[in-house]
């Protein structure tokens, strides 16, 4: 059986990795006004273009993360990232 602590230490960590997500992709260079120049976002969207042919597939690394920048998590991804924590917290406290 988990540890209650390690349930509730692993959902918080989930929910603190979520919540610190779009900082992040901000930071990457992932905005609300599209990808700034000059950042590692450039970068990633120059070689997934150019390995696509010339364009960023949806669903890609790259769009996905433009996403998140644009628009932030949703309070469905907020909740997933705490379960998420949690059942690595669980899984943890087995081994």
């Amino acid at each position: 059986m988990a540890d209650p602590i390690t349930l509730a230490v692993g959902a918080v960590a989930g929910a603190a990795a979520t919540a610190a997500l779009p900082a992040v992709v901000g930071m990457l260079g992932f905005t609300g006004a599209g990808i700034a120049a000059g950042s590692t976002a450039a970068s990633m969207m120059s070689a997934s273009a150019i390995a696509n042919g010339g364009g960023v597939a949806a669903g890609s690394l790259v769009a996905v993360l433009q996403s998140v920048g644009a628009a932030g998590v949703s309070a469905a991804t907020s909740v997933a990232g705490a379960a998420g924590g949690a059942l690595l917290g669980a899984l943890g406290s087995l081994f």
